[in-house]
């Protein structure tokens, strides 16, 4: 059943199927081939209950958010003002890419719509400012990954309602990953633009009156995150009351400064629904196949598998890591995600690893899809909006930031208290 399954999960990608009709067209064939009994009876009542969970009102909240912070042209003078504070550096504005890109997936909640916001407003500046198209894209592409680490995360939300395991922990337990994802961005630009400066551009400097100024731009994007984050852990609020706060107060943030209008909220409307539905089909077909694998018996079949290699906890894991970098290549990254989850989890977590632990270890893994070919989402977001140029500098532009999330990868394997310390600190305080 094992390799049925891979079979017919990579046959149906290559037609180019939507992921969310793949999935419910491989519970089918499960349902039809390896079970005695049929599952498909159970489809309408599962359907029914996965969508209905109200965790999952989460997602078309911060969905929506996201589009009002975008469309309203907070990007614009938020990547303005950071570009104040951080073109000093070796690397110039490269730096305000990721610092950008870095406030937004605190609010968005999405890589993809981080990586175009950040693209859209700052692809006019490299050209303009003699920036190496490669490493400036590249950093704009990786910064979009930050989107699904640091929270609220559309994808820690999926993992949290896939697995059973708490989101605000998860939340937790992806802001110093996600932070220290963004100063290793950073470190690895520095390095590069020492090395070959004219990579770098010009750097600039400001006057210390203007960076203060600046620093008004910023004050409602880190007053929201707070808020949304604040009243998650205070126990103030579920994630999905927290998201609701958080739309009302973009909304306040949009007409403080003068970004509503009926066509703004139309277009975050529409946007949303449109994203929202393909997530609900993704995780809902997700849900089908789950029900239909564990009926008909692949937890015990993969774990005779693995039984069979006598593989050491330590050994599955790297096993793991090693499949997810393979189908990162060829599987877009919530598809990876929700098709993976009930297999691996349980095994993993037979193994005695914390699973909050592993969804944040996956979640860089995940992250690495984003950028690496032929699949990498954010490679052609940044690639639109160059509006010009070869996709291969996108590419390679991208490669240093490939070895800073793999060195991460590196990390939470050695020392899994970089994820797990704010999450046990915080729930015995």
């Amino acid at each position: 059943m094992i390799w049925a399954i891979a079979v017919g999960l990579l046959g149906l990608l290559a037609l180019s199927i939507p992921v969310g009709i793949v999935l419910f067209l491989l519970g089918f064939g499960v349902d039809t081939f390896f079970s005695p009994f049929p599952l498909i009876r159970g489809l309408g009542n599962l359907v029914w209950s996965t969508s209905n969970n109200a965790t999952l009102i989460a997602i078309p909240f911060f969905v929506l958010l996201g589009e009002i912070l975008v469309r309203s042209g907070i990007a614009t003078r938020t990547y303005a003002a950071l570009d104040r504070w951080v073109s000093w550096m070796p690397g110039g504005l490269v730096h305000a890419n990721v610092a950008t890109a870095t406030m937004f997936s605190a609010t968005s909640g999405s890589s993809v719509a981080t990586a175009a916001t950040v693209a859209t407003v700052a692809m006019p500046q490299a050209e303009k400012l003699g920036y190496d198209p490669r490493l400036f894209s590249g950093a704009i592409a990786a910064g979009g990954t930050l989107g699904i680490m640091i929270p609220p995360s559309i994808n820690l939300i999926v993992y949290g309602f896939l697995t059973q395991t708490s989101i605000p922990q998860l939340f937790l337990a992806g802001l110093v990953p996600g932070i220290a994802l963004a100063l290793g961005f950073m470190a690895i630009t520095v390095v590069i633009c020492m090395i070959r400066p004219n990579l770098g551009g010009t750097r600039r400097t400001f006057p210390f009156s203007e960076m203060l100024r600046a620093l008004v731009q910023l004050i409602p994007i880190v007053l929201l995150f707070t808020i949304i984050i604040g009243t998650i852990y205070k126990g103030w609020a579920t994630p999905t009351e927290a998201a609701a706060v958080g739309v009302a107060g973009a909304v306040v943030i949009a007409a403080m400064f003068g970004g509503v209008s009926i066509r703004m909220f139309a277009e975050s409307i529409l946007g949303t629904v449109k994203i929202t539905s393909m997530i609900m089909l993704v995780v809902i077909g997700a849900s089908f196949l789950n029900f239909t694998l564990a009926s008909a018996g692949m937890g015990r079949e993969l774990q005779a598998l693995l039984d069979g290699l006598g593989l050491s906890p330590m050994g599955l894991i790297f096993v793991v890591v090693l499949i997810y970098i393979v189908l990162g290549f060829f599987i877009e990254t919530l598809s990876l995600m929700v098709v993976t989850i009930p297999i691996i989890v349980p095994l993993v977590v037979a193994q005695g690893f914390d699973p909050i632990w592993f969804g944040i270890l996956m979640i860089v893994l995940i992250e690495m899809a984003l950028i690496t070919p032929p699949v990498g989402l954010n490679l052609y977001v940044v690639q639109g909006a160059r509006k010009g140029g070869r996709m291969s500098e996108v590419m390679v532009g991208a490669i240093p930031y490939v070895v800073a999330m793999l060195i991460m990868v590196g990390l939470l394997i050695a020392f899994p208290s970089i994820a797990l310390y704010l999450p046990s600190v915080l729930s015995e305080g």
